[in-house]
């Protein structure tokens, strides 16, 4: 599958182009840039790779699948460009400014017969995926509940503005991390905390709690001004508890210059200091961390445009997300819990 990243920000750069890299099945034959300092930082990364100037200039260059990852206000638009010009999607998150708006895409692409899924790659994080390792187990009996906290100390990096704010950034993963987990969520009460301090009203700290349809709550909270760095896990069942307080494993790798493609077998497993613990009336029980990786997404975003498996991110399941933070805003607006 011939793939062109539209988008060369910190997204693209560090949190998709070394993941395409490392996936099977895939080619990344462009890269769309419009600064000339992305461009040329993009010509620094891959050398002789096409750097493009518009989604359309790619587009006539030829490819079967394009990423959009450029600023939330302009995904909608170049999502459906690049849908009407018949090639396969995957769209970073959030990929719509509302869950209608995302509902319009999905048919788009339905109508014209492409895949559209949604980037929602931190289902791939470690301690993700080692918590549904130990739900997955039974050891916790009927799980209760699940918290997730995830705190950055990155204030330049909090999206402004009425398309930006935390919650679509980081709450999409969360919220989407919890969904995957727990099942489709049947009631939502949130609080956000607000800023005007670089000039536009932004969210920038939520609480959001979920009850799930299975009768799991869930609760995850972010913030990004409040110089915390905390990454933790709590599940509470009948039998026990499961804690982890661990790394952003696969951020901090890439960030330090690292890349998936040149350590296979070990990129993306926590390190034994973070492992988190099983307690049950058994005793207390380090659990080792699960591998993640993100380039998986992009592995089996390839098999399914060849018919070969199942979609990793299917766009109903990136609706299913914003419709809870639809329903987010709504009941922090009105301090009420909201019926999904």
């Amino acid at each position: 599958m011939r793939l062109g990243i539209v988008g060369y920000g910190a997204g693209g750069r560090y949190f998709h182009a070394p993941f395409i890299e490392a996936a099977e099945g895939v080619e990344l034959v462009g890269i769309v840039a419009r600064t000339e300092a992305k461009r040329a930082q993009a010509e620094a990364d891959f050398p002789g790779l096409p750097v493009y100037g518009s989604l359309a200039e790619l587009l006539d260059a030829g490819v079967d699948a394009v990423t959009i990852t450029t600023p939330p206000h302009t995904r909608h638009d170049l999502v459906m460009e690049a849908i009407k010009a018949g090639v396969h999607v995957v769209a970073d998150k959030p990929f719509a400014p509302n869950a209608e708006a995302a509902r319009e895409l999905a048919e788009a692409a339905t109508r014209a017969g492409v895949v559209l899924n949604v980037y929602h790659n931190r289902r791939r994080d470690a301690d993700i995926l080692t918590l549904a390792n130990v739900l997955a187990s039974g050891e916790l009996g009927e799980t209760w509940r699940v918290h997730s906290t995830m705190d950055q100390d990155n204030a330049g990096s909090l999206e402004l503005g009425a398309s930006g704010g935390l919650l679509r950034d980081l709450g999409s993963h969360l919220v989407d991390q919890m969904l995957w987990l727990l099942g489709p969520a049947s009631h939502v009460h949130a609080t956000l905390d607000w800023t005007d301090r670089f000039g536009e009203r932004t969210d920038c700290g939520f609480v959001v709690t979920m009850t799930h349809v299975s009768g799991t709550v869930s609760t995850v909270s972010a913030s990004k001004l409040n110089h915390s760095t905390t990454r933790e896990l709590r599940a509470y069942g009948s039998r026990g508890s499961y804690i982890a307080s661990g790394a952003d494993v696969q951020a901090d790798a890439v960030m330090a210059g690292r890349r998936p493609v040149a350590e296979p077998a070990t990129w993306g497993i926590d390190a034994a200091e973070n492992w988190g613990t099983l307690s049950t009336k058994d005793g207390r029980e380090a659990i080792a961390s699960a591998q993640g990786n993100y380039a998986g997404f992009y592995t089996e975003f390839a098999r399914a445009v060849r018919g070969d498996g199942p979609e990793p991110v299917p766009a109903a399941e990136g609706i299913r997300t914003l419709e809870v933070l639809d329903a987010v805003r709504r009941s922090a607006l009105e301090n009420a819990v909201i019926a999904l």
